[in-house]
């Protein structure tokens, strides 16, 4: 019984904290790029796919932990 209330708790945490660490890391890109466009706006074409780029790695630390935790849950 404790071994499954261990996985059940260490499942909620790697989801919750992935996708809290995600959202931190979104929130960051977004307000530097805004930030980059405003000072120099000729550079938003080649800024915006390496943001798009970061975005979507970025991206990828919820569905990873989402997937892990989800292992944990149900195995």
């Amino acid at each position: 019984m404790e071994v499954e209330v261990g996985r059940l708790i260490a499942g909620a945490l790697l989801t919750g904290l992935g996708a809290l660490g995600a959202g931190i890391g979104i929130g960051s890109l977004t307000s530097k790029y805004i930030e980059a466009v405003a000072r120099q706006p000729e550079l938003q074409g080649q800024l915006f796919a390496q943001v798009l780029i970061a975005l979507g790695l970025t991206d990828a630390l919820p569905i990873i932990s989402l997937a892990v935790g989800l292992l944990f849950l149900f195995t």
